[in-house]
């Protein structure tokens, strides 16, 4: 009995040093917090998981596939190479997980490594096997036949041959710049009169990255690859092609390889926006540095040698840890083109969005909002009234005031030519313009500056902040009153 006693009271006593040791515990414990790099990863895994999920349709999955790939890029653009600053500023100060920016550049790269392996063992095991079965077939320069060579290289000499620049570099000839992003092919070619020399070819963005190209029943009934480009469901890597007839561009040379190579840059240049006198031009000056920008990864081509690899990241000042081999095409962010294939029952059926009563067509949208709030859900409910509204605001002739903040802006936005219109039609227009919309930067700079010509007030931004928020106010003469509409979103 004693015993048991004894026992219970080391027990309870062990508990309390457990619920006082718990309680000591503060709110800056790294174990407490999860790295925000490797949250981000663990998310774009579940993207990844989206690709390999054969409940979806096949294209669904491919277009999954691309947005994970596409992620990655602008991860390595943005979040890499905000690390790699940290590094070589020195800094010392972690985070509240605890994790220095070189422990995190080791985690990232521990935990990219197998999903890198998982996105194109999907690619090459599931998608593309499947994709050929629903005959939509990427191929092989090695599996064209003599016809489709034929057209392809005929192709290549109207098209392509005219765009492309090849740059030696060595001894004599400076490495040349690699744009960010940009698919490169380096390639060795052994010249009869100066032996074994190094070049860089960059492939035209100019062209779709997979090419279309006519079956092989049908290459006969082809004069050129035009027409196929918008009706065959067959394609080749661009890629493929330029290598398939290097012997155009390098005449009298023997091409001895040609490896596949990109590299990602720093691609969100700080901006000193308590020093910058002129927000606009400051905004313009980074998205110009941003094809300069510091590179903080290469991807090159399982075959490539060793030595043209050491080349590259000698030339481009990289660690061994910054480059990464790939087993397949690299940049497969570029699939997205498969996903345009007009094959519907690969795809979902598209989603109807709805529209609520009181804001129908037919309807006067003042006197619905007039007597209540109307609230719209997006994407389920459609962006159309919003659209309807800020149309018919231009053109009441009540309607005194329009306010509006713009983030992202479309090419063709019947949002801007409404804020357009109403200023033509005499009315007060004010915009506040945010320039500092990572990647729609120059895209929103055009907009603010064809805002202004038409006669728009346009604030550029907040100094020290990023406005995110949408807000839309339409101030309207109310019988003797004016009042204020709103759009808040």
């Amino acid at each position: 009995m004693g015993k048991k006693k004894k026992k219970k009271k080391k027990q309870v006593k062990r508990s309390a040093q457990l619920e006082t040791s718990k309680s000591n515990v503060g709110l800056d414990a790294p174990h407490l917090y999860i790295n925000r790099e490797l949250s981000w990863l663990q998310f774009n895994h579940r993207v990844l998981e989206e690709a390999l999920d054969k409940r979806h349709p096949l294209l669904e999955r491919v277009k999954f596939l691309s947005i994970f790939a596409s992620n990655l890029d602008e991860f390595f653009m943005i979040r890499v190479s905000g690390l790699r600053r940290q590094l070589a500023a020195g800094a010392l100060k972690a985070p509240p997980d605890g994790m220095t920016p070189a422990e995190q550049l080791a985690a990232i790269r521990r935990e990219l490594l197998p999903e890198l392996s998982r996105q194109y063992d999907c690619w090459h095991y599931d998608l593309l096997p499947k994709l050929r079965e629903a005959g939509i077939k990427v191929l092989n320069y090695s599996d064209l036949k003599h016809k489709q060579c034929k057209l392809l290289r005929q192709y290549f000499r109207e098209e392509i041959f005219p765009t492309l620049t090849p740059l030696a570099f060595d001894p004599g000839h400076p490495f040349p710049h690699i744009s960010n992003l940009s698919l490169n092919l380096a390639v060795v070619i052994n010249d009869p009169l100066r032996g074994e020399r190094f070049a860089r070819l960059k492939a035209p963005g100019t062209f779709p990255r997979l090419l279309r190209i006519p079956s092989e029943e049908t290459a006969d009934d082809y004069q050129s690859l035009g027409l196929a480009q918008t009706m065959s469901s067959n394609f080749v890597w661009l890629e493929e092609a330029v290598v398939a007839n290097l012997d155009m561009l390098f005449p009298g040379m023997e091409v001895v390889a040609a490896y596949p190579f990109r590299v990602t840059r720093d691609a969100d240049p700080e901006i000193e926006e308590d020093e910058a006198a002129d927000l606009l031009t400051s905004i313009q000056e980074s998205v110009r540095m941003r094809h300069f920008g510091l590179a903080v990864r290469l991807e090159v081509d399982g075959d490539m040698s060793e030595r043209v690899r050491d080349t590259l990241i000698a030339n481009l000042g990289l660690a061994p840890y910054q480059v990464y081999t790939v087993d397949g095409p690299i940049g497969l962010a570029d699939l997205v083109d498969l996903v345009r294939v007009n094959r519907p029952e690969l795809k979902d059926s598209p989603f109807q969005q709805s529209v609520p009563p009181p804001l129908s067509p037919e309807k006067n949208i003042f006197s619905a909002i007039r007597h209540r709030n109307v609230l719209l859900y997006h994407p389920y409910d459609s962006f159309d009234p919003v659209v309807e509204f800020v149309r018919r605001a231009a053109r009441d002739p009540n309607v005194l005031a329009i306010k509006q903040t713009l983030y992202r802006v479309g090419p063709d936005s019947p949002i801007v030519a409404a804020l357009m219109k109403a200023r033509k039609n005499g009315k007060q227009v004010a915009v506040l313009v945010e320039l500092k919309a990572r990647f729609d930067e120059e895209n929103n700079i055009v907009w603010a500056r064809a805002l202004e010509q038409a006669g728009v007030h346009v604030v550029y931004g907040v100094m020290g902040l990023k406005t995110h928020t949408k807000l839309l106010l339409v101030v309207r003469r109310e019988g003797a009153a004016s009042l204020p509409f709103e759009r808040e979103g």
